[in-house]
């Protein structure tokens, strides 16, 4: 048999198990089956309004990459859709269409998997902004699979390790209303608690995450009001770099840690910003800090004594660092005018950077001098 046959073969073959429901393929095993060409797109999902905001939310992950493509569907002033499992990804903008319409989610679905012969694979949810919903799942799509609906969300999900992901995620999404947290944050929130709750039962797969917001009051970047959009192709923990991204971009409380900056390196940067003549060019040098040195037979004979030194010495450390450790405003713009010098002054640059390229291009002049 020639080798063009063989490969035609194959993909009969193929094309007749995806399509013929109870074939022995997926019949004798509630694991996933493989998926070749890209179309199941299981595990769990939340699609979910803020009626306050008129904000329209989905956020899904997955253990197959790229969910984002296939599965999360919003417009604004419309609703949610999620189409998954053995995914018809055209499923999505049929049914915001049917919900513009004003067609209620319940008979969406029934309008959708009408003449659908694969509709026992399928799983969908809408929401619409009435807060309406509807869910649909396959008696042929693998276990744990089914939803749960609340007020202004529907959760759905199949190849779970059980009812409890779909229950964690719609009772995180309850705790969270009438907070005023943000519709994406909400539903971030509840994904991680999914995760937390053992989320997809397939283990060792590429996995994937995506959330999308409509917002008929922010006309997105191309104007379709599309207001957040946030996919992670791949990654190993993907709710939580997902989080990351949407803390981080949106300059969240928490995206990162600071405090009032003060410590040793500001001491060398200083240090280094008078010798290269930007900061405080008339003072001698910066004095060392206190000499921490003391009697070691103090255990011993005197412990009174050695504590009170002890507090003296943090006396003079705090002073010490009062003069010399804060990166205070005379420093940033030491530190600003250093940059500008070097080339390293960037349109959108923060004030007082103080990163890799800086500390590189302080330290070769600075140790270039040698040991004064």
């Amino acid at each position: 048999m020639s080798q063009t046959r063989i490969i035609r073969l194959a993909a009969c073959v193929l094309t007749l198990w995806v399509s013929v429901p109870g074939s022995l393929a997926g019949q004798a095993s509630t694991e996933a089956p493989v998926d070749p060409r890209g179309l199941l797109y299981s595990t769990f999902s939340i699609c979910a309004i803020d009626p306050n905001t008129g904000e329209s939310g989905a956020a899904v992950t997955t253990r197959v990459p790229f969910v984002g493509r296939a599965v999360p569907w919003v417009r604004a002033g419309v609703g949610a859709v999620a189409t998954q499992a053995w995914t018809v990804v055209e499923y999505g903008r049929q049914g915001l269409d049917l919900l513009e319409q004003k067609v209620a989610p319940e008979q969406a679905i029934e309008r959708l998997l009408s003449d659908d012969n694969g509709r026992e694979q399928r799983q969908l949810a809408l929401i619409d902004m009435q807060g309406r919903t509807a869910a649909f799942t396959g008696k042929e799509t693998n276990a744990w699979a089914g939803s749960r609906q609340g007020s202004g969300y529907t959760v759905q999900g199949n190849i779970l390790v059980g009812k409890e992901v779909v229950d964690a995620v719609a009772d995180q999404f309850e705790a969270t209303a009438g907070t005023g947290m943000a519709l994406a944050e909400r539903l971030l929130l509840a994904l991680e608690a999914g995760q937390k709750a053992g989320g997809d039962k397939r283990r060792g797969r590429l996995q994937s995450a995506a959330i999308r917001i409509a917002d008929p009051n922010d006309p997105g970047r191309g104007g379709d009001h599309i207001s957040l959009s946030i996919d992670v192709g791949e990654h190993p923990e993907p709710v939580a770099e997902m989080k990351r991204i949407y803390y981080t971009t949106s300059r969240r409380l928490g995206y990162r840690s600071f405090s009032a900056v003060e410590g040793p390196d500001v001491v060398e940067l200083k240090r280094m910003l008078h010798a290269a003549g930007y900061w405080r060019k008339d003072l001698p040098d910066i004095p060392e800090p206190p000499d921490a040195d003391f009697d070691r037979t103090l255990l011993r004979k005197d412990p009174a004594r050695l504590r009170a030194f002890f507090q003296e010495q943090d006396g003079r450390q705090r002073e010490y660092m009062k003069e010399w450790g804060v990166f205070d405003t005379e420093t940033i713009e030491a530190v600003d005018a250093f940059r500008k010098a070097q080339g390293l002054d960037f349109e959108g640059t923060p004030r007082g950077l103080v990163d890799s390229a800086l500390v590189e291009a302080l330290r070769k002049p600075y140790y270039a001098r040698g040991v004064r």
